[in-house]
């Protein structure tokens, strides 16, 4: 098994341009993504590596930030989200000097999302997003799926996929030490510690949150509900929460990178706003955890894998946007008739691509009610309609839909 330091991650050149013409750039993530391993790589140059996981260093960043970042010509400062004070250290410092790559950051909480940062900043800063591993990264390919097809070319498997391997992939999930794991039984171990560390610490770190104990109740509840529409006030009831405070928490788990709120597409952008919006968990290792999803249930019934192969794919989407060419946003549609489709692509131009994921190695004509609704809605803005699926071919199935195996996502 490859070391998880080991794998390339896409998102190195990203990094490596914006720091050559940019003041501070941010890599923001969830913890153990593999942000530390990057940046540690890129201060072998012999710029100066500062972690916030260090008591120390922490208690100097929150006692005298202004001092430390005086002190400091260039540096690469490891969990910025412990110290926010910092980052105001760090805008008058790049006010009187504005090299391009004097700070490199990274966060494993959304700083935008926190007051006064995203102003301070305004730019003098670049936010990257390092994701938990791609299977592109993990099988070494570098082909970008979403500029592929928006290209009108669906990639290659490159190599014939096996229903347990698919099984496989989805609940080991993304995290390097999860995948380094030798055993299914190891995996779990890991996953459900660092949850636990997550709710524990780094909800304290950016929320204020007194009532930790909710949490993760209210966590596993929210994992029932991966890839329905969102109802708050019936979520917090389960655990005896108001609506407002379960809206808040949701917020919090989106902040560090668990969750993702995805909008509904509409052909009017007034709509987006007013319909509600589903939730996907960003990593289906995690999700699997949450809800006791094993291998040894999905080989007797796939029931539960649905919802957990969607998150897979959406997690697989989302981290092609961090990487692609092109700026792409994930929606999904349903309509009033309960028509849905799992992931709506859209580009700059307001160019669409539809997304089904289906966890069978069968397609029949329903399952493409969805995407023939949606090429209807868009007209000449749906470039095409990709129904995945557990299979090994690449067909088309007329109005520019195709069946394609759910290794294209990771293919070439």
């Amino acid at each position: 098994m490859t070391q998880p330091s080991l794998y390339p991650r896409l998102i190195g050149q990203r990094i490596a341009e914006a720091m050559a013409d940019t003041p501070v750039v941010l890599l923001a993530g969830p913890r153990q993504a593999g942000k530390t391993t990057l940046v540690r790589q890129i201060s072998d140059d012999g710029r100066r590596y500062l972690t916030l996981d260090d008591e120390l260093t922490l208690l100097s960043a929150r006692e005298d930030p202004v001092g430390m970042i005086r002190s400091l010509d260039s540096a690469v400062i490891d969990e910025i989200q412990r110290a926010p004070a910092l980052l105001l250290a760090i805008k008058k410092s790049v006010d009187e000097d504005r090299r391009p790559g004097r700070f490199l950051l990274t966060g494993s909480a959304n700083l935008m999302a926190l007051p006064t940062v995203a102003d301070s900043l305004a730019g003098r800063m670049e936010t990257l997003l390092l994701l938990p591993l791609s299977q592109s990264e993990i099988e070494g390919q570098s082909a970008n799926w979403l500029d592929s097809v928006f290209s009108g070319r669906i990639p290659q498997p490159t190599a014939q996929a096996h229903s347990v391997d698919l099984v496989d992939r989805v609940l080991r999930g993304g995290y390097p030490e999860a995948i380094s794991r030798p055993t299914s039984r190891r995996r779990i171990a890991w996953a459900r510690q660092y949850l636990d560390a997550l709710l524990q610490r780094d909800v304290r770190d950016i929320s204020g949150i007194e009532k930790l104990d909710q949490l993760p109740r209210f966590l596993r509840a929210l994992a029932q509900t991966a890839g329905q529409m969102c109802n708050y006030t019936q979520l917090g009831g389960q655990v005896g929460l108001d609506s407002k405070t379960a809206a808040k928490y949701v917020g919090v788990f989106e902040q560090i990178f668990l969750l993702r709120r995805v909008d509904v597409w509409a052909r009017n952008r007034l709509n987006r706003v007013v319909k509600t919006a589903k939730l996907q968990f960003i990593d289906s290792g995690l999700l699997a955890t949450l809800l006791d999803l094993t291998a040894d249930e999905v080989q007797r019934d796939r029931t539960r894998f649905g919802n957990v192969l969607e998150s897979f794919v959406f997690g697989e989407l989302l981290k092609a946007t961090t990487t692609a060419d092109a700026d792409y946003g994930l929606m999904y549609y349903r309509d009033a008739d309960k028509v849905e489709v799992d992931v709506v692509i859209e580009n700059a131009l307001g160019q669409l691509v539809g997304v089904e994921v289906k966890a069978s190695a069968t397609v029949n004509e329903r399952d493409l009610r969805g995407l023939r609704k949606l090429s209807a809605l868009a007209g000449d803005q749906f470039k095409m309609g990709v129904l995945l699926y557990d299979g090994d071919e690449t067909l088309p199935l007329g109005d520019n839909i195709w069946a394609a195996p759910l290794s294209t996502l990771w293919g070439s």
